[in-house]
Parts: C-alpha cells; sequence; structure tokens
C-alpha cells in the first residue's frame, strides 16, 4: 500500500497517477468536444459511458427541494418544514457582490468561454504538471450546476449520492455533454442563478437565500461584499471554511476571494483590502426545521397536516409520490388552525395538567358546519425528551396518534340520538336500578348478542330509577343506557354513529355489542369532537380538514381536500340532543364546564378504572373534546396529583370539563353568541309520596310486590326478595312487565317494585 511522505504530500506514484488520470481526461475532453461524433473516445475502462453521442441530449432537471411553510388560518407561521432548506430567488434578489465573487473564485472566466474552458483545461494541466499532482481543477460553473442537479436528483440515497459524485471519466464526459446543451439553453445569468440556487453552502442551507439567512440573518440581496466573499469561499469546502466552527479558516478563504475579486477587477484592490481588514461579524440563525420549532403548542397539528398530506390521494396517486412532492417543498400551506383558539387551547391545558403529571391531556376544537379544527392542544409537548412525545393523543393512529382511549360516557348521546331517529319520544322512562345485568337478547347488525348475567352499575349507589332519557343524561345513568339500547338494539347505533363519523383509533371496526352505549370502544378526541359537532349544526355532519389552500412553488394554488358534509340526523333529533346535553352543563355532572350567559352542551364521560376521563362539548358555532388520561392506560386516576390538585378519585365533570371551559372561554372571546333551537321536553311524571309501609301500595315496597305484576299480568305471587322502587305512572309499552306478575318491577301500571325475580315472574331486570 503506498505510503504518504512525512510532509504528508503524495508519493511519487500516486502523483504520478493523479497527473495522468488528468492528463487522459482533459485530452478525452478535446476529443469529445472537438469531435462530438467520434464514437466510443475509446473508452472501454470500468466506469465510462459507451460514446459521447449515446448520452442523453436534455438534461432532465428536478424541481428544487425548498423550504415548506405551513401557517395558521389569519397568515401567520406555524412552522417551516423542509428535506432542503433552500429559498429559490432570482437574480435580481442576489446581491451583485454574491454574483462577482462566485464567479471569481469559481469560473472567472465564465462570462469568456463556453460549456468547457479550453484555456482552464490546459492551465490546470501545466499547474499540475509543475507540481506534480492535481492543484487546480478546470469545471466551469456550468459543469459545476450540472453536477449540482445529478447530487439533488439522488436525494438522501445515498448510494446515489455516491453516484453522482463519483470521479469517473464517464461521469465527467457526461457532465460535458450536458453541459453544452445547458449553455445553448439557459444563457450565463440563467445559469449563475440556478448554481446559487442550488449549490450547498453548509449547515444545512442550499441556496443563497438560505446561506444568507443562516450565516448573517438577512436576505441575499443585502450581502455585503465581505459577507458574500465569505459564503462564496465556503462552496469548495462547507465543513472546512465552516465560519461558526473555524471562523480563523473561514476568515483566510474570504480573504482568498476578495483578492481573487481584486484581481480580475471587480472591485479595487483598497476595497478588498478595507474588507479582508473586516473581522468576520456572523449573526446566526439556528435552521429550523420540522414541527418541532412549531408556535403556540401547534406542533401535533403540524405532523398532522403532514399526515394528511402524506396520505390523501388528491396529493398523488400513491404514498411515494406525495412523499416526493412533500419532500420536494416549496409549498406554502394555509391550514384551519385559529390562532386564537390555539393559545386558548394550549395555555388550558398547561394550567390544568403539567407536563410531568403521571397523566395527559389532549384537547381539539373543530368548527360545526365546515370541519375545520380550529386547535389542538396537548400537555406532553412535541420532542424527544423527557415527558415529551411525538404521538399526537388527539388523532387517530393512521395519523400519528395512538389506539385512541374508551370515551365512556359521552358515548351516550350517539346511543340517545339513535332511539330518537328510531322513534324513541324524549319521555322515554325505564326503572334504571342501581346495578343490573344486561338483557339478552339484543339484536346487533350480525344477529343476536346473547351472552348472559354480564353486570353493569351506576356510577352512586343513590342514582336508583325510575330515568327519564332527560334527567338519566343529565345525571349519566348507566342502567338507563343499557335498557336504551336494548330496546333499540346495536345496529341502529353502530350506523348513525358511522354516520357522525365515529369509528376506532385503530382502524379495526367498532364490535357490535350492546356496551357501545358505555363507550367501550377506543376513538380520539378528534373523532368526538367532529361527532359533536354533528349535535351543534344540528344534525350535519362535516368530515374534519386541517388545510384550506396550498401554494406550489411556482404560486400556483394546488387543490387540497375539501370537507364532505352530510346529514347524519334529523334536525328535531339534534335539537333534541342539544337540549339534553344543555341540562347536563346547567344542572347535571358538567356544571363545572358551563360557559355562563353563552349556551353550552356537552357530556361527561369516566371510564371503567379510571384509566380516561372526557369532557365533549360544544356551542353552536365551536364543538371541543377534553381526554385526560394514562397514554399507555397502565395508571389509574385514583389518588392521583394533576396540575398540582389532588383527586382522590378523577370524573369527567372535574378535571377535562374546567380544562374545557377554559379553553373554550378564550376560543370564544370576542366571537358571537348564538343559542340552540331547543325542545319542550316534559319532566317524567312524580309518584305520589305515601307510607312506603303501605301493604299494596303504588310504590310497591312489598317484596316481590303483589301489585307489581306486568300491566296485563295477574298479581305477584310474594316470591320475590327484593326490595321495591319508586313507583310511577309510565306510558304504555314503556315498562317491560311480566306476564305472570313477578316480583320484579319492571312492569305494573300501579306497580314499578325494584324486588328480585318472583318464582313465576316475568320481569327482565334484577
Amino acid at each position: 500500500m503506498p505510503k504518504k511522505r512525512s510532509g504528508g504530500g503524495l508519493t511519487g506514484t500516486q502523483q504520478a497517477a493523479k497527473f495522468l488520470g488528468v492528463s487522459v481526461l482533459a485530452g478525452a475532453v478535446l476529443a469529445g468536444i472537438a469531435l462530438p461524433a467520434f464514437g466510443a473516445l475509446g473508452l472501454a475502462a470500468k466506469g465510462t459511458v459507451e460514446g459521447f453521442d449515446e448520452i442523453p441530449a436534455n438534461l432532465k432537471t428536478p424541481p428544487l427541494s425548498q423550504r415548506t411553510t405551513i401557517l395558521d388560518s389569519k397568515g401567520g407561521r406555524i412552522a417551516t418544514v423542509y428535506s432542503r432548506d433552500r429559498t429559490v430567488v432570482p437574480l435580481k434578489d442576489i446581491s451583485p457582490y454574491m454574483q462577482k465573487a462566485i464567479v471569481a473564485i469559481e469560473d472567472s472566466r465564465f462570462y469568456e468561454h463556453g460549456a468547457v474552458d479550453l484555456k482552464g483545461v490546459l492551465r490546470a494541466l501545466n499547474r499540475n504538471a509543475q507540481s506534480g499532482g492535481v492543484a487546480q481543477g478546470a469545471s466551469t460553473l456550468t459543469q459545476q450546476y450540472v453536477k449540482n442537479v445529478f447530487v439533488e436528483e439522488a436525494g438522501d440515497d445515498p448510494e446515489k449520492v455516491a453516484a453522482a459524485t463519483q470521479q469517473t471519466l464517464g461521469r465527467k464526459i457526461q457532465e460535458l455533454k450536458y453541459a453544452i446543451q445547458v449553455e445553448e439553453e439557459l444563457g450565463k445569468k440563467k445559469i449563475l442563478e440556478n448554481y446559487l440556487n442550488i449549490t450547498f453552502f453548509g449547515q444545512q442551507a442550499y441556496g443563497i437565500e438560505a446561506a444568507a439567512q443562516r450565516y448573517f440573518s438577512k436576505p441575499a440581496k443585502d450581502l455585503k461584499v465581505e459577507e458574500a466573499a465569505m459564503l462564496a469561499g465556503i462552496v469548495q469546502s462547507p465543513s472546512r471554511y465552516d465560519p461558526v466552527n473555524d471562523e480563523e479558516e473561514a476568515t483566510k478563504r474570504r480573504n482568498t476571494v476578495l483578492q481573487r475579486m481584486a484581481d480580475v477587477r471587480d472591485i479595487s484592490q483598497a476595497e478588498a483590502d478595507r474588507a479582508k481588514a473586516t473581522p468576520i461579524k456572523l449573526n446566526v440563525s439556528r435552521p429550523k426545521n420540522g414541527c418541532i420549532t412549531a408556535v403556540s403548542g401547534a406542533g401535533f397539528f403540524c405532523d398532522y397536516v403532514r399526515s394528511v398530506f402524506l396520505n390523501d390521494p388528491v396529493f398523488g396517486k400513491d404514498r411515494e409520490e406525495r412523499a416526493k412532492v412533500w419532500n420536494q417543498g416549496g409549498l406554502t400551506i394555509r391550514t384551519t388552525l385559529d390562532p386564537q383558539a390555539q393559545n386558548s387551547a394550549q395555555e388550558s391545558v398547561k394550567d390544568h395538567v403539567f407536563q410531568s403529571d403521571a397523566v395527559a391531556t389532549a384537547l381539539t376544537i373543530v368548527e360545526p358546519g365546515t370541519g375545520k379544527i380550529l386547535a389542538m392542544g396537548q400537555s406532553r409537548p412535541y420532542g424527544f425528551g423527557k415527558n415529551e412525545t411525538q404521538i399526537n393523543l388527539s388523532v387517530d393512529q393512521k395519523m400519528g396518534g395512538g389506539a385512541g382511549y374508551q370515551p365512556g360516557s359521552t358515548f351516550k348521546p350517539i346511543v340517545a340520538a339513535a332511539a330518537l331517529e328510531r322513534g324513541v319520544p324524549a319521555t322515554q322512562t325505564f326503572p334504571s336500578p342501581y346495578e343490573m345485568t344486561y338483557p339478552t337478547p339484543v339484536q346487533t347488525c350480525n344477529g343476536p348478542w346473547t351472552d348472559e348475567d354480564v353486570p353493569v352499575e351506576n356510577e352512586n349507589e343513590s342514582e336508583v330509577g325510575p330515568y327519564s332519557m332527560k334527567e338519566a343524561t343529565a345525571k349519566s345513568v348507566n342502567t338507563y343506557y343499557v335498557q336504551l339500547i336494548s330496546q333499540i338494539g346495536v345496529c341502529p347505533v353502530t350506523e348513525l354513529a358511522a354516520k357522525m363519523g365515529v369509528k376506532r383509533a385503530d382502524g379495526k371496526k367498532i364490535q357490535q355489542v350492546p356496551s357501545i352505549t358505555l363507550g367501550t370502544q377506543e376513538v380520539s378526541p378528534l373523532t368526538m369532537a367532529s361527532a359533536y359537532a354533528t349535535f351543534a349544526s344540528r344534525g350535519t355532519y362535516c368530515t374534519p380538514i386541517a388545510i384550506e389552500s396550498i401554494q406550489g412553488p411556482n404560486k400556483k394554488p394546488m387543490p387540497v381536500p375539501k370537507s364532505k358534509c352530510e346529514r347524519a340526523m334529523s334536525e328535531t333529533t339534534a335539537d333534541t340532543i342539544n337540549t339534553l346535553l344543555k341540562g347536563v352543563v346547567e344542572d347535571g355532572t358538567g356544571q363545572q364546564a358551563g360557559l355562563g350567559s353563552r349556551p353550552s352542551a356537552g357530556k361527561t364521560g369516566t371510564t371503567d378504572f379510571r384509566y380516561a376521563a372526557w369532557f365533549v362539548g360544544y356551542t353552536p358555532n365551536m364543538s371541543g373534546a377534553v381526554w385526560v388520561g394514562d397514554p399507555r392506560h397502565s395508571r389509574k386516576m385514583v389518588d392521583i396529583t394533576i396540575g398540582g390538585e389532588y383527586h382522590d378519585k378523577v370524573f369527567g365533570g372535574e378535571v377535562p370539563g374546567p380544562i374545557w371551559k377554559d379553553a373554550m372561554t378564550g376560543a370564544l372571546d370576542g366571537r358571537e353568541a348564538p343559542g340552540f333551537n331547543e325542545i319542550s321536553i316534559p319532566d317524567a311524571p312524580k309518584a305520589p309520596e305515601e307510607d312506603p309501609n303501605k301493604p299494596g301500595n303504588d310504590a310497591g315496597q312489598e317484596n316481590g310486590g303483589q301489585n307489581n305484576g306486568g300491566q296485563d299480568g295477574r298479581p305477584g305471587d310474594n316470591q320475590g326478595t327484593g326490595t321495591g322502587g319508586p313507583g310511577g305512572s309510565f306510558p304504555p309499552g314503556v315498562l317491560t312487565g311480566g306476564q305472570n306478575g313477578g316480583g320484579n318491577g319492571n312492569g305494573g301500571q300501579d306497580g314499578g317494585g325494584n324486588g328480585s325475580e318472583g318464582q313465576d315472574g316475568g320481569g327482565n331486570f334484577p
């Protein structure tokens, strides 16, 4: 293996080899230029092209990758993303000093020669012969531009980059042929403009505009002579002449450029000397690439925009094609994000749930009637550090989120809406005991569900019916909603949920089981906010959208996904749900989320074992969903401190409710406060107060309830053992009484007992 001399130079063998290589290349260049039809040029060695004439005549120049700017709905910058930080500018927006500096140091005869500088080749041969090595190259600015095009086309593929930069005779001749074409088609000014926009200046800056901003925080048109000379000097070796890491070496190189500018009379010697005496004064702007730099905690929304681009066919036929467009960049994307709503959402999240807490929170706000996503807040910031994450807790797994979270009782209004759509009145009443088992069988889209002895109970033992839909919704009575879905079946519920955009966050199908009435299927906050927006818009569901418009690199508009709005339920049904949920925030479980004089509606939700708590609410002009919990589903929210406040148990109205209230208060500040179209829903009739120990009274206090039989049934047989519930007069067909009496308390115009099933009892519930 050849060894270097003690002084670090090349051995005689290496010098001779490099000299021979340059000589052969020069000869091939001259032959190829003078005799383009020379055939194979005698280039049979490995790595050469077959022949000069066989090289394609047209250089395909890919669009230059540039930075993409993501804006909010008001035009404010959210973030800048790019695969290569570049902003293409015309020559008129590049300092004349910069134009002269790059020509002086890279190709001083640029305006005098053609695609190949024959004098330069001969001069290089002479210099190299004298030095015994390769002291000077002979590539023109045009040839360098062609080489950069090959590198740009290679993208981030290391193998393609290596092929684009390999120092073979074939590659050089290929560059020469394309250089001839470029000279003929573009002309000197355009070549210079293209070169300054494509070349790499170090520090992740591609093109002169990005370089001027990176090193001096100013546009390229404002570069001074000493600044331009420094940047021009970097091009030869961006790492060696990096002024950030080696100011001394960068200064030497800059002064070389300044002297060269004086030698070719672009500036006077006096100007050059003054510039040389000026210390390098950097004003570095650090690279600000990616969603991690987003303002107002909008990093997750920024990443969601990227996911939309990569997944929506409007941007390309497949993901590879869409990724290519995204990586080329140069886009200006105006999004739906409302800066006022985003700021309010993020501030509320930070105030109520700390980044270091054992649990996290996510909040999403959408606009009813348009589907526009107005805000996405999250307590754990976008990043890679401790208590940071890149998982967007607000969205589905496919769009950068997790597997979702059980929505708990926030799903109940969907069940109520499905029942109303099936003709069930809002005055529907059920016995609703504190605990019971699921009725069976229950119809689903796939046939009857027949599991037996599946228990369900209410949150508090005091929650004992009978309840009407209005009171059961306000108090979030589980046993009421189990009976409601059992009456109408599961299929109408899942069908309506699909119309409202409700789907599992993990992409799986919603299960056909009655327990969905209690919110057992994992969903995302964006899904729930969009679903409740259906109620706010009086029954019309709009698919969520994040992008309003996109301007391409050519400043022309690009197509963007549009929200699809379709009627999911009647206006009457939506108005009824709005009335029911307005009661939740006025005197139900969501009172801590109320917005005072501004009309609002919503629903709380808490899952089994308190792994998650929710509040989903809305006004006619905004709908928001708040989730609080452990993304890993391992930390129960009992005996826990959240946001500096201790909770023995976490409820949906207690933690998520105030987060929603504060976020919506700020988001809606200064905006109109329209009301809902409310429906009059009569209260359920009250049972008269009588002596509970009076035999045979309407309260059905007797064990088994002698008068607790079905409306058309025989008296009970006194075999029941439970204690009767409150009596009441119910509409015919509302309660499912036992044909043979029995002490189940589910039938009886004068009954309503809640005892255990009698020996001959026909009651359905315990």
